[in-house]
């Protein structure tokens, strides 16, 4: 028998913005005040039957001719970011069915928000902005929990046209990443236009309009998508969490099927995939938290899609956050199903011969959104993987460096390394990098990449012979021969010690012994500058003459990476004396330094 499911929303979006506290307010909690520093730190699922909802819109609902409801509710997701949107099917597609993109309106698109925009687009997932925080516009007052519309009339004029003010700035905003958005009540075409609602998570404003649009939009547009059977249960591992009095169990949303006691599962373990038996499953009450309920969990014999549930069952230890979730209906689908698993996260945990960095993280879910992210910029990757850093994944970091020390690194998100290991890595040259906030960590990584790659770039720049033009002037001959001294100008580029000298037609003439200037020996000199040099070679005269015009002698392969690799770390005159050196030597030499 076909029925519809409750459609499974994620709420994501930047550090501080009032993702949780949004729940809170819609379903009365206080799990955010609870949390380490007011954000987020795991995954939770809260349920929100469709009679509370239709209790919470009732005033629109009548505006709107109370159409008749049949979504059995709604299933949030309070996530980190990216936990939720994992490609654990193969068909494609997200955990999430729809989203909210929590906007701060006095702050506007941030780093974690952008992120946010990124996933959602790369995975489709259809969504909706909640811009926060009404209240802290200067002169708001407060009306509980009315509809937008109530609330926008209670205020003053001038207040009403900062909110106006700042949702165009927000509006603009979002246009820059692609979006057509305006604030839902203006909106005709849903499927064209992203929807702004502007809410409060402090005082409730807004919030009766945030569910009936996501309520409406799941219902209008996706209700194939939300029909579901009474077969074997899919789902996703949320947390594995260790319960005292109970053992090792997961948090899982069940996002088709039915999910017995008694059922044997397949999810991916760290070692590979394994099966299992349910032997309890327990709900939270509706309207309370997984990870955080105010009463006890209740013992229920069946679960159906889409629903957020811990699982009791042997072995639990060995699951992994964001594995997909099998229920196996015979032993005849066993190996199909596992098959199905291997080939599923096969994609995401990586072990290549690449040269690329090694990448370790906490969930399946964040480890595939890391890889995606390092692709779309560039990095290889040489293994993935979940869980804490091993022996292995710095012995395999150490054979990248071997051949590329920037690429020789281990980038981990949330996930854990031992002081000492890491101690060990880092004696071996290999640099760890470790954040909690994924767009962080890459963006760490690479701008270790632009700072070391500049100063070896700068490194290997200084190493080479550079461009000089000089002239030596009349009447400043100091000694004749042995060592030749006479007095020069600088007319481009440099001259150092030990920098060899030629003539205009090619031919060298010595080598630079020493720089002088008012009787002080000086490490080089630019344009501009006179000075006297030393010369063993030439003999005044014969060789050399006053007046006349020296260029440095630079080798082939230094002239030809300052052409070709370093020609932008040149000011305009060493540009200019390279290339008359240039034209000197390929009179002689057509191909010299090409």
């Amino acid at each position: 028998m076909l029925k519809l499911r409750a459609p499974i929303v994620a709420v994501l979006g930047h550090v501080d913005h009032g993702k949780t506290t949004l729940l809170d307010k819609m379903r009365g909690t206080i799990v955010a005040a609870r949390e380490a520093g007011g954000i987020t730190q795991h995954i939770g699922a809260s349920m929100f039957p469709l009679e509370a909802v239709i209790r919470t819109c009732e005033m629109l609902l009548g505006e709107v001719g109370a159409k008749k409801l049949e979504v059995p509710g709604l299933l949030f997701i309070d996530t980190p970011g990216h936990a939720a949107f994992a490609n654990l099917r193969r068909r494609g597609g997200s955990l999430a069915d729809l989203a909210i993109l929590v906007i701060d309106v006095n702050e506007g698109v941030q780093e974690q928000t952008r992120e946010s925009i990124e996933l959602l687009r790369a995975r489709k997932t259809p969504f909706v902005v909640a811009a926060t925080k009404i209240d802290m516009i200067p002169g708001w007052r407060p009306q509980g929990i009315v509809s937008l519309k109530k609330s926008l009339e209670a205020q003053s004029a001038p207040v009403r046209e900062e909110f106006q003010k700042r949702i165009y700035n927000l509006i603009g905003q979002l246009s820059l990443h692609g979006f057509n958005s305006d604030l839902y009540h203006n909106i005709r075409d849903f499927t064209r236009t992203l929807a702004i609602i502007p809410v409060s998570g402090k005082t409730g404003e807004g919030i009766p309009d945030l569910l009936l649009v996501i309520l409406g939009l799941a219902q209008a547009f996706m209700k194939e998508q939300l029909t579901v059977g009474e077969g074997p249960a899919e789902g996703a591992v949320l947390e594995v969490l260790e319960e005292e009095g109970i053992g090792t169990t997961i948090n899982a949303i069940i996002s088709d099927g039915v999910l017995r006691v008694g059922d044997r599962i397949a999810l991916m373990g760290v070692d590979g995939p394994f099966i299992t038996r349910v032997r309890a499953l327990l709900l939270p009450k509706p309207l309370d938290e997984m990870r955080d309920p105010r009463d006890k969990f209740r013992r229920v014999e069946s679960v159906e899609a889409a629903v957020g549930v811990k699982v009791v069952a042997d072995e639990l230890e060995k699951a992994v956050a964001g594995s997909p979730l099998y229920a196996v209906e015979s032993l005849e689908k066993e190996v199909d199903v596992l098959e199905k698993l291997k080939s599923e996260v096969g994609e995401i945990i990586l072990s290549t011969d690449k040269v690329g960095v090694v990448l370790k993280a906490d969930t399946l879910g964040t480890l595939e959104a890391a890889i995606q992210m390092l692709k779309e910029r560039g990095i290889p990757i040489r293994r993935a993987g979940i869980g804490d850093v091993s022996k292995r994944d710095v012995v395999e970091a150490e054979v990248v460096r071997m051949k590329d020390e920037y690429r020789g690194v281990i980038l981990t998100f949330n996930a854990r390394i031992d002081p000492e290991l890491e101690l060990e890595a880092n004696n071996r040259g290999i640099r760890v990098f470790k954040e909690r906030i994924l767009f962080r960590l890459v963006e760490n990584y690479l701008e270790w990449l632009r700072e070391e790659t500049a100063k070896r770039r700068l490194r290997a720049f200084e190493s080479l012979i550079k461009p000089g033009k000089i002239k030596i002037l009349p009447g400043y001959v100091f000694r004749r021969s042995e060592p030749a001294i006479v007095g020069i100008e600088v007319l481009a580029g440099m001259i150092k010690p030990r920098y060899p000298l030629m003539n205009s037609d090619g031919k060298v003439i010595g080598t630079i012994a020493q720089i002088q200037d008012k009787g002080q020996s000086i490490p080089g000199a630019e344009k501009g500058v006179k000075a006297a040099i030393s010369m063993k070679e030439p003999v005044v005269g014969r060789h050399i003459r006053e007046g006349e015009i020296l260029y440095v002698a630079i080798p082939e392969n230094d002239a030809r990476l300052l052409l070709k690799e370093y020609n932008d770390m040149l000011d305009e005159d060493s540009k200019r004396a390279l290339v008359e050196t240039v034209e000197i030597k390929r009179k002689h030499d057509p191909l010299w330094a090409r």
